[in-house]
């Protein structure tokens, strides 16, 4: 309802909220001063990237920029999560942004002169660390979101709970963390009234924001089928049960799934395996192979469906051939559902951030835990274009990419944004 009296409120008045109080002039005027900072920001966290739940230098050297701002961050959430409030002189409600930490296991290739030349382990393996989907572009941008709205909460009326979460790429197998995790440690405990998120790439025009209302990111959820044959030599296939060619019936068979027994009218969905281990001899057939992949859906009812549909194909199919299966399922975060009338309001502030006219997005079937906020309270996500604008970003590098970057200047865009839509929002109330 409060959403709703933006309208209303600019209407009796006479003028656009955004002009009382704190000026979208003086927001400008501000992330250009401390752009220069967030570039400084971005390039350590890029230089120094850490994979997910080991974020420890990372949350040190927030923790740090918070204090000297004279922020008071609560460390430790979700292992290595932090938040701090900004609370302005101005009695208002309560508004959360959230950044993503993370790194990923890959190896930069990027040649940039602070490019990541970090390693560590993953999965058994000694991998590169990259912050290849432009999560240290985002903390840059919500720290310096942060130092325009702390120096400016004299004229601030409400406040803003920061959140800086760890794990969004996926937790290590048997550890929990990222959002829902955070959630459950009590950063919420005083509920906001709105969240917002900013994701730089997904192929946006460099420089422009795109968002649309409802779903827009898929739920993300894992499978690993184990399946049990017999072993033989590959010369008498008829004295063993063979795992292989019963996992290429599943595969096939559960790409049935999707494309006879949905209604795929109603809402996009995937499944894919990504994964095939099995046998060490060409000649012999093993005793069991393993599957993983993954189910991205955007309608709950849907996600039920597939899910047990997945467990029931493979079963069937491996029980025709004399097999068994072991089943597992990881639930990943669900979809992202944007909060319609939040969405309509934040289009004037994205539109001042950027200077150009927001653009409508179709469903993406990557997935954001960003979701779990938007379960909880009202969201917001939008994603933010990061390559020069001259070129043409469907043709660039995608997020995961050992080539992926951020196009710096826009940096300032996404700080903007940030500030535009908190202020906008507290205005209203």
């Amino acid at each position: 309802m409060k959403i709703l009296l933006y309208g209303i409120v600019a209407s009796l008045m006479g003028i656009p909220a955004a002009q009382a109080g704190i000026t979208p002039e003086e927001i400008d005027q501000a992330a250009a001063a401390i752009q220069p900072q967030v570039v400084e920001w971005r390039r350590w966290f890029h230089q120094n990237p850490e994979l997910s739940n080991r974020e420890f230098k990372t949350a040190e050297h927030i923790a740090e920029i918070l204090r000297d701002m004279g922020l008071e961050p609560r460390t430790g959430i979700a292992h290595t999560g932090l938040t701090a409030l900004i609370k302005g002189d101005i009695p208002g409600p309560l508004v959360a942004i959230r950044t993503d930490m993370d790194g990923l296991p890959v190896t930069e290739q990027t040649g940039l002169p602070y490019a990541s030349t970090a390693r560590t382990e993953y999965n058994g393996q000694q991998v590169g660390v990259m912050h290849a989907c432009g999560h240290d572009s985002h903390m840059a941008m919500l720290l310096g979101a942060a130092k325009i709205l702390n120096d400016m909460k004299a004229e601030l009326p409400g406040s803003v709970l920061l959140i800086f979460q760890p794990a969004e790429e996926g937790t290590p197998v048997d550890e929990e963390g990222g959002a829902e995790m955070m959630l459950a440690e009590g950063i919420f405990e005083e509920m906001p009234e709105a969240v917002f998120g900013i994701h730089v790439g997904i192929g946006q025009k460099g420089g422009r924001f795109a968002v649309k209302p409802g779903p827009m990111m898929a739920a993300s959820d894992r499978f690993k089928i184990t399946v049990k044959g017999k072993q033989t030599h590959g010369a008498r296939p008829w004295d063993g049960v063979d795992p292989i060619v019963i996992s290429s019936q599943i595969i096939l068979g559960l790409q049935t799934i999707v494309s006879r027994q949905v209604d795929v009218t109603l809402a996009p969905s995937i499944v894919s395996v990504g994964r095939i281990t099995g046998g060490i001899r060409y000649n012999v057939i093993p005793d069991q192979v393993e599957l993983e992949g993954t189910i991205r859906t955007f309608d709950p009812d849907q996600r039920d469906y597939i899910h047990a549909a997945v467990e029931r194909t493979a079963r069937f199919i491996a029980s025709a051939a004399g097999a068994e299966i072991d089943f597992a399922l990881k639930p990943g975060p669900p979809a992202v559902q944007n909060n319609a009338e939040l969405t309509a309001m934040m289009i004037p502030a994205l539109e001042r951030a950027s200077g150009h006219p927001v653009e409508s997005i179709q469903p993406q079937t990557v997935a954001e835990d960003f979701s779990e906020y938007a379960n909880v309270t009202p969201g917001l996500f939008v994603f933010l274009g990061n390559w020069p604008e001259e070129l043409d970003a469907t043709t660039q590098p995608t997020n995961h990419s050992p080539l992926f970057h951020m196009h710096e200047p826009y940096m300032e865009t996404g700080v903007r944004a940030f500030a535009n839509m908190v202020v906008d929002y507290l205005k209203t109330q």
